[in-house]
Protein backbone atom coordinates (compact mmCIF):
# COMPACT_ATOMS: atom_id res chain seq x y z
CA UNK A 1 0.00 0.00 0.00
CA UNK A 2 2.99 2.40 0.67
CA UNK A 3 3.33 5.10 3.36
CA UNK A 4 -0.30 6.99 3.73
CA UNK A 5 0.71 11.05 3.11
CA UNK A 6 -1.83 13.11 5.50
CA UNK A 7 -3.07 16.30 5.36
CA UNK A 8 -2.99 19.36 8.08
CA UNK A 9 -6.61 18.53 9.05
CA UNK A 10 -5.40 14.60 9.73
CA UNK A 11 -2.43 15.78 11.38
CA UNK A 12 -4.58 17.50 14.12
CA UNK A 13 -6.91 14.96 14.16
CA UNK A 14 -3.92 12.68 15.15
CA UNK A 15 -2.56 15.57 18.08
CA UNK A 16 -5.74 15.04 19.81
CA UNK A 17 -5.01 11.11 19.97
CA UNK A 18 -1.80 11.83 21.22
CA UNK A 19 -2.58 14.27 23.44
CA UNK A 20 -5.18 11.79 25.21
CA UNK A 21 -2.00 9.47 25.60
CA UNK A 22 0.27 12.16 27.47
CA UNK A 23 -3.02 13.25 29.63
CA UNK A 24 -2.79 9.39 30.45
CA UNK A 25 0.59 9.60 31.30
CA UNK A 26 0.49 12.27 33.38
CA UNK A 27 -2.12 10.74 35.64
CA UNK A 28 -0.22 7.45 36.10
CA UNK A 29 2.89 9.44 37.12
CA UNK A 30 1.07 10.53 39.95
CA UNK A 31 -0.93 7.44 40.68
CA UNK A 32 1.69 4.89 41.08
CA UNK A 33 2.94 4.03 44.25
CA UNK A 34 5.22 0.82 45.43
CA UNK A 35 3.13 -1.81 46.42
CA UNK A 36 0.49 -1.92 43.08
CA UNK A 37 0.22 -4.56 40.85
CA UNK A 38 0.11 -4.70 36.92
CA UNK A 39 -3.84 -5.35 37.31
CA UNK A 40 -4.47 -2.41 39.65
CA UNK A 41 -2.42 0.04 36.91
CA UNK A 42 -4.45 -0.85 33.97
CA UNK A 43 -7.51 -0.65 35.69
CA UNK A 44 -6.11 3.07 36.68
CA UNK A 45 -5.46 3.36 32.30
CA UNK A 46 -8.94 1.69 31.73
CA UNK A 47 -10.56 4.28 33.62
CA UNK A 48 -8.69 6.97 32.73
CA UNK A 49 -9.44 6.63 29.35
CA UNK A 50 -12.86 6.40 29.72
CA UNK A 51 -13.22 9.14 31.63
CA UNK A 52 -10.60 11.11 28.47
CA UNK A 53 -13.41 9.24 26.05
CA UNK A 54 -11.21 7.25 24.09
CA UNK A 55 -10.54 3.07 24.30
CA UNK A 56 -7.69 1.09 24.51
CA UNK A 57 -6.55 0.25 20.73
CA UNK A 58 -4.20 -2.50 22.73
CA UNK A 59 -7.22 -4.66 24.63
CA UNK A 60 -8.27 -7.43 21.79
CA UNK A 61 -5.44 -6.94 19.27
CA UNK A 62 -4.72 -9.76 17.67
CA UNK A 63 -1.56 -10.76 16.01
CA UNK A 64 -0.04 -13.84 14.97
CA UNK A 65 -0.66 -16.64 16.99
CA UNK A 66 -0.88 -14.74 20.10
CA UNK A 67 -4.55 -14.84 21.72
CA UNK A 68 -6.04 -11.18 21.63
CA UNK A 69 -4.25 -8.54 23.90
CA UNK A 70 -6.01 -8.70 27.24
CA UNK A 71 -4.80 -5.70 28.97
CA UNK A 72 -5.42 -2.04 28.61
CA UNK A 73 -1.86 -0.91 27.93
CA UNK A 74 1.35 -2.85 27.87
CA UNK A 75 2.60 -3.04 30.98
CA UNK A 76 6.43 -4.42 30.54
CA UNK A 77 8.81 -5.24 33.90
CA UNK A 78 12.31 -5.29 34.03
CA UNK A 79 13.80 -7.59 32.07
CA UNK A 80 10.18 -7.91 29.59
CA UNK A 81 10.64 -5.27 27.02
CA UNK A 82 7.60 -4.84 25.75
CA UNK A 83 3.66 -6.63 25.31
CA UNK A 84 3.85 -7.27 29.27
CA UNK A 85 0.03 -7.74 29.79
CA UNK A 86 -1.75 -7.16 33.50
CA UNK A 87 -1.65 -10.76 34.49
CA UNK A 88 1.55 -12.09 33.43
CA UNK A 89 3.30 -10.59 36.43
CA UNK A 90 1.47 -10.67 40.15
CA UNK A 91 3.50 -9.63 42.66
CA UNK A 92 3.68 -5.97 44.01
CA UNK A 93 6.06 -3.79 42.59
CA UNK A 94 8.67 -2.87 44.41
CA UNK A 95 12.07 -0.50 45.12
CA UNK A 96 13.82 -1.66 42.08
CA UNK A 97 11.70 -2.34 39.57
CA UNK A 98 11.78 -0.65 36.21
CA UNK A 99 8.00 -0.38 34.25
CA UNK A 100 7.67 0.15 30.89
CA UNK A 101 3.73 1.20 30.03
CA UNK A 102 2.76 1.77 26.65
CA UNK A 103 -0.89 3.27 26.58
CA UNK A 104 -2.10 3.24 23.12
CA UNK A 105 -5.71 4.66 22.34
CA UNK A 106 -8.43 5.38 19.60
CA UNK A 107 -10.08 8.81 19.75
CA UNK A 108 -12.48 10.15 17.04
CA UNK A 109 -11.18 7.07 14.48
CA UNK A 110 -7.52 8.37 15.24
CA UNK A 111 -4.84 6.23 16.95
CA UNK A 112 -2.14 7.88 19.73
CA UNK A 113 0.80 5.24 21.02
CA UNK A 114 3.30 6.36 22.84
CA UNK A 115 5.35 4.66 25.34
CA UNK A 116 7.49 5.70 28.88
CA UNK A 117 9.75 4.03 31.46
CA UNK A 118 9.11 4.42 35.12
CA UNK A 119 11.51 3.44 37.87
CA UNK A 120 9.99 2.44 41.02
CA UNK A 121 12.32 3.92 43.85
CA UNK A 122 15.57 6.06 42.80
CA UNK A 123 17.34 4.35 39.86
CA UNK A 124 20.39 2.46 40.23
CA UNK A 125 23.28 2.95 38.41
CA UNK A 126 22.81 0.86 35.11
CA UNK A 127 18.86 1.67 35.50
CA UNK A 128 19.62 5.39 34.90
CA UNK A 129 22.05 5.03 32.21
CA UNK A 130 19.20 3.02 30.57
CA UNK A 131 17.09 5.64 30.95
CA UNK A 132 18.92 8.65 29.99
CA UNK A 133 20.38 6.53 26.90
CA UNK A 134 16.87 5.72 25.62
CA UNK A 135 15.29 9.09 25.97
CA UNK A 136 18.66 10.77 24.53
CA UNK A 137 18.35 7.75 21.48
CA UNK A 138 14.46 8.74 21.07
CA UNK A 139 15.66 12.63 20.86
CA UNK A 140 18.13 11.96 18.04
CA UNK A 141 16.60 9.58 16.46
CA UNK A 142 13.29 11.94 15.79
CA UNK A 143 16.34 14.63 14.99
CA UNK A 144 16.33 12.87 11.32
CA UNK A 145 12.70 12.68 10.74
CA UNK A 146 12.52 15.25 8.30
CA UNK A 147 12.11 15.34 4.08
CA UNK A 148 15.34 14.68 2.46
CA UNK A 149 16.62 12.11 4.94
CA UNK A 150 15.91 8.15 4.43
CA UNK A 151 14.39 6.17 7.27
CA UNK A 152 18.30 4.83 7.54
CA UNK A 153 19.29 7.95 8.99
CA UNK A 154 17.00 7.64 11.76
CA UNK A 155 18.75 4.10 12.33
CA UNK A 156 21.62 5.18 12.47
CA UNK A 157 21.59 7.89 14.84
CA UNK A 158 19.53 5.75 16.76
CA UNK A 159 22.11 2.96 17.05
CA UNK A 160 25.34 4.70 17.04
CA UNK A 161 24.26 6.64 20.54
CA UNK A 162 23.08 3.38 21.51
CA UNK A 163 25.56 0.74 20.86
CA UNK A 164 28.12 2.98 20.31
CA UNK A 165 27.98 5.52 23.25
CA UNK A 166 26.78 4.05 25.89
CA UNK A 167 27.51 0.43 24.98
CA UNK A 168 23.99 -0.77 25.12
CA UNK A 169 21.89 -2.85 23.13
CA UNK A 170 19.18 -2.23 20.82
CA UNK A 171 16.53 -5.42 20.76
CA UNK A 172 17.06 -6.60 17.26
CA UNK A 173 13.72 -7.58 15.36
CA UNK A 174 11.46 -4.62 17.20
CA UNK A 175 10.35 -1.59 15.69
CA UNK A 176 8.28 1.68 15.08
CA UNK A 177 6.06 2.01 12.13
CA UNK A 178 3.42 4.37 10.40
CA UNK A 179 0.11 4.39 11.64
CA UNK A 180 -3.52 6.71 11.67
CA UNK A 181 -6.57 5.24 11.64
CA UNK A 182 -4.86 1.62 12.11
CA UNK A 183 -1.91 1.01 14.90
CA UNK A 184 0.28 -0.71 12.46
CA UNK A 185 0.82 0.57 8.76
CA UNK A 186 3.82 1.20 6.78
CA UNK A 187 6.59 2.06 7.16
CA UNK A 188 8.12 -0.62 9.11
CA UNK A 189 11.24 1.90 11.15
CA UNK A 190 14.15 -0.27 12.20
CA UNK A 191 16.21 0.88 15.14
CA UNK A 192 19.37 -0.34 13.28
CA UNK A 193 21.45 -0.20 10.32
CA UNK A 194 20.02 -4.20 8.72
CA UNK A 195 23.16 -6.46 8.27
CA UNK A 196 22.54 -7.60 5.14
CA UNK A 197 20.96 -6.44 1.71
CA UNK A 198 17.15 -6.79 1.54
CA UNK A 199 16.52 -7.19 5.89
CA UNK A 200 14.73 -4.12 5.95
CA UNK A 201 13.25 -2.98 2.62
CA UNK A 202 12.29 0.35 3.85
CA UNK A 203 15.73 1.76 4.41
CA UNK A 204 16.55 3.62 1.88
CA UNK A 205 12.78 4.85 0.92
CA UNK A 206 12.83 8.58 1.50
CA UNK A 207 11.29 10.45 4.56
CA UNK A 208 8.24 12.42 3.26
CA UNK A 209 6.40 14.56 4.19
CA UNK A 210 2.48 14.11 5.72
CA UNK A 211 4.13 11.04 7.36
CA UNK A 212 2.67 9.86 10.63
CA UNK A 213 4.72 8.06 12.47
CA UNK A 214 5.92 6.07 16.06
CA UNK A 215 9.60 5.55 16.73
CA UNK A 216 10.56 3.56 19.43
CA UNK A 217 13.79 2.55 20.69
CA UNK A 218 14.11 -0.85 23.08
CA UNK A 219 17.41 -1.50 24.70
CA UNK A 220 18.75 -3.84 26.38
CA UNK A 221 21.80 -3.60 29.35
CA UNK A 222 23.24 -7.37 28.26
CA UNK A 223 22.26 -8.40 24.77
CA UNK A 224 20.36 -7.71 21.83
CA UNK A 225 18.27 -10.60 21.51
CA UNK A 226 14.94 -11.26 22.65
CA UNK A 227 13.05 -14.33 24.19
CA UNK A 228 8.95 -15.20 23.55
CA UNK A 229 6.79 -17.47 23.24
CA UNK A 230 5.31 -17.62 19.76
CA UNK A 231 1.58 -18.18 21.42
CA UNK A 232 2.19 -15.55 24.45
CA UNK A 233 2.74 -11.90 24.56
CA UNK A 234 5.27 -10.89 26.70
CA UNK A 235 9.03 -10.26 25.02
CA UNK A 236 11.94 -10.48 27.32
CA UNK A 237 15.60 -9.72 27.07
CA UNK A 238 16.93 -12.94 26.15
CA UNK A 239 19.74 -12.92 28.82
CA UNK A 240 17.28 -11.18 32.21
CA UNK A 241 18.97 -8.05 31.61
CA UNK A 242 17.09 -4.87 32.65
CA UNK A 243 15.68 -2.77 29.47
CA UNK A 244 13.20 0.34 28.66
CA UNK A 245 11.55 1.21 26.24
CA UNK A 246 10.73 4.79 25.05
CA UNK A 247 8.19 6.11 22.64
CA UNK A 248 6.79 9.20 20.60
CA UNK A 249 4.05 10.02 18.01
CA UNK A 250 5.90 12.26 15.22
CA UNK A 251 4.26 13.93 12.40
CA UNK A 252 6.86 14.80 9.24
CA UNK A 253 6.23 17.97 7.94
CA UNK A 254 7.64 20.20 5.32
CA UNK A 255 9.91 22.02 7.85
CA UNK A 256 10.56 18.98 9.85
CA UNK A 257 9.25 16.53 12.82
CA UNK A 258 6.44 17.34 14.92
CA UNK A 259 5.93 15.62 18.14
CA UNK A 260 2.80 14.72 18.77
CA UNK A 261 3.49 13.18 21.99
CA UNK A 262 5.57 16.16 23.33
CA UNK A 263 5.26 16.62 26.99
CA UNK A 264 6.17 13.08 27.92
CA UNK A 265 9.57 14.17 28.91
CA UNK A 266 7.93 16.44 31.78
CA UNK A 267 6.32 13.54 33.40
CA UNK A 268 7.84 12.51 36.58
CA UNK A 269 9.54 8.71 35.92
CA UNK A 270 10.67 7.96 39.73
CA UNK A 271 8.17 6.43 41.55
CA UNK A 272 9.25 7.29 45.38
CA UNK A 273 6.16 6.67 47.60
Amino acid sequence: MGVAIRSEAEFEAAQASASKVVQTHERLSEFLRHGQTLAQIDAFVAKTLADLKCRSCFLGYKAGRSPPFPSHACLSLNHCVVHGTAGYHTAPLKAGDLLKIDIGVTFQGWIGDAAWTYSFGEPGEVARSLMECGKESLRRGVAQLRPGKIWLDYARAVQDYVEGECDFHLIRGLGGHGYGRRLHEEPYISNVVPGAWGEWKEAKDQVLAGSLVAVEPMIAAGTSRMKHHASEWPIYTADGSLSVHYEHDVAITAEGPRVLTAGLEKVNDIVTA
